[in-house]
């Protein structure tokens, strides 16, 4: 029997066992997907974009997906719509394929209820915790992950406990000078991208090398802040952690009404099943599946699924809403910088933008806004080759084709800006299980039903228009962009919301269950509500304030 089970091995996962291993408890970490080292990722497009090499296939394991249709909502598998909701299988998850454009949360993120008040048809409410009380973790994961930046300070930037980040942010492309420039022309103030991308060598890790290919892609050198890298290399080294790869858990098994005994789960190699026992159980397999486990959990004792005595478990499932878009910088018609400059490959742009976090003004009104991230379009060729290949509504070919991708790749780069904002917990956004589909493993599918609130598409259009102008100020051509309520399939949170209330939560303040004394949902599940930025460094911290709970939980044992 293991001190503590954790189930998935993803940016929580990691960060709960590193805690745990480090003070000399035998940790279990359950990972459906394979390890693999940083030596074996490469930059093959084909691989990681276009064949799915680390996520499941959609005819195995799937989702089906509730969309409102002429006023219906209908129903359709993710093998037929072709959504993939699967982020990254292997040891690490979705934290060894991020960008690593990492944020702290804003002090009024946790009490956006108390600032703005109700919002009609959105289930929003404060969090049980406050900035001050996860400012510490922050600061351990942005040392322990490795973060690099250069803080400045500014009204929707959080006051930190320490002065500025250990390490130096990436290097820039020569680009940040129009961008600085635009910016400052218009009255906005451009920051430095905090990354979690090392630029200085760390013990056991390399700085960024500098390849042209981050977000979507493994990392070879050990830079990237992933939990694989940073985390469980360092717990697997203590001789406490258990690393069981290629092990997919069906379900949690109670014996008593308040109290996992253990796990059942089965090898997607053998298919053989077999159990995992534990003092505590950590759910960490990212949100919507951390809800379908808990759900498909369901005995005597937890007749609606494991811990659901509000009846709240897989509701109030939230994306980040926003868009993006993007314009065009030419070699003829190039100003401030040499072409040459622009075109040098690897180097970052690192520039958000939060002057628009809040909108508080007499003339937009008040509301909660979003942030802004500037960065070159995603560099896969051949989706930057298949891009603008259409006159007139048919296909150019040949030669005409020929010589437009050439001049696309080597006479223009394309500058784009990503808005994150938040997107508001409704009733009709959240996960249940699907009543007659089932995956490989006999096991009911999560149905996601998403709908966006109508604020968030408002907020992201809004933002859009300000961003636009930076671009026009920079003197990019072809400008536009895009702002919708389809969610993105790789931020995804909540579902097993935290409070005060047994009767209106599933977890309490320290993600522990409310109906199960032994059962803790570490990932992004807790979150009632989830800002203006990515996520992640926010799971990071939270699952470290979380792993100090269950050690004192232990010392008690």
């Amino acid at each position: 029997m293991y001190d503590v089970v954790i189930i998935g091995s993803g940016a929580s996962g990691g960060a709960v066992a590193y805690t745990l291993c480090k003070a000399g408890y035998k940790v279990a970490v359950l990972e459906k997907g394979r390890l693999v080292k940083k030596e074996e990722f490469s930059k093959d497009e084909l691989a990681y974009c276009r064949r799915d090499l680390v996520t499941p296939s959609l005819f195995d394991e799937y989702h089906t997906i509730e969309e409102k249709v002429d006023g219906k909502w209908v129903s359709t598998p993710t093998y037929e719509s072709g959504w993939s909701f699967w982020n990254g299988n292997i040891v690490g998850g979705s934290s060894n394929l991020m960008s690593g454009m990492l944020h702290r949360l804003h002090p009024d993120d946790f009490r956006l209820k108390s600032k703005y008040g109700e919002i009609k048809g959105a289930n929003v409410v404060d969090w049980p915790i406050s900035y001050e009380e996860l400012e510490p973790y922050y600061a351990l994961a942005e040392e322990l992950v490795g973060i690099s930046g250069h803080y400045e300070s500014h009204a929707y930037e959080p006051k930190r406990s320490t002065p500025n980040f250990t390490q130096p942010p990436t290097k820039e492309n020569r680009v940040v000078k129009l961008i600085d420039k635009a910016c400052h022309s218009l009255g906005v103030t451009p920051l430095v991208t905090p990354r979690a991308v090392l630029s200085q060598t760390k013990p056991g890790r390399d700085a960024c090398y500098y390849s042209n290919f981050c977000g979507s892609y493994g990392c070879s050198s050990g830079a990237k802040g992933s939990s694989r890298e940073a985390l469980l290399k360092p717990a697997l080294a203590t001789g406490n952690l258990t690393l069981l790869t290629n092990t997919h858990v069906k379900y949690l098994h109670t014996k008593s009404k308040d109290e996992v005994s253990y796990a059942v789960v089965v090898d997607t190699i053998t298919g053989k099943e077999k159990q995992i026992e534990g003092k505590i159980f950590v759910v960490a397999a990212q949100a919507h599946e951390s809800a379908r486990l808990l759900l498909n959990s369901a005995n005597k004792h937890h007749p609606e699924g494991l811990g659901n005595s509000s009846g709240e478990l897989g509701k109030n499932l939230i994306f980040s809403g926003g868009g993006s878009g993007q314009g065009e910088l030419h070699k003829e018609s190039l100003k401030e910088i040499k072409f040459d400059e622009l075109m040098t490959t690897g180097l970052f742009i690192n520039r958000t933008v939060l002057d628009w976090y809040f909108i508080d003004h007499w003339w937009d009104g008040k509301f909660k806004g979003g942030s802004v991230e500037f960065m070159f379009e995603h560099q896969n060729i051949i989706s930057r080759a298949r891009k603008n290949n259409y006159e007139n509504g048919k296909l150019v070919w040949g030669e005409a084709l020929g010589e437009r991708v050439v001049k696309r790749m080597t006479e223009q780069k394309n500058i784009r800006f990503e808005i994150f904002n938040d997107w508001l917990p409704n009733d009709n956004c959240f996960v249940s299980l699907d009543p007659t589909h089932k995956d490989k493993y006999g096991m009911p599918v999560g149905k996601l039903r998403v709908e966006g609130h109508p604020q968030d598409v408002k907020v992201g259009k809004y933002i859009a228009k300000k961003c636009e102008k930076i671009l026009e100020e920079m003197g990019a051509k072809n400008i536009y962009s895009g702002v919708s309520s389809s969610p993105p399939q790789n931020l995804v949170a909540g579902g097993c919301r935290f409070g005060d209330d047994p009767k209106t939560s599933v977890l309490n303040k320290y993600c522990q269950s409310h109906d199960v004394k032994n059962l803790f949902v570490a990932d992004a599940s807790f979150m009632p509500t989830g800002g203006s930025v990515a996520y992640t460094w926010t799971i990071y911290a939270n699952a470290f304030r979380v792993a100090d709970h269950i050690l004192e939980r232990l010392k008690q044992v």
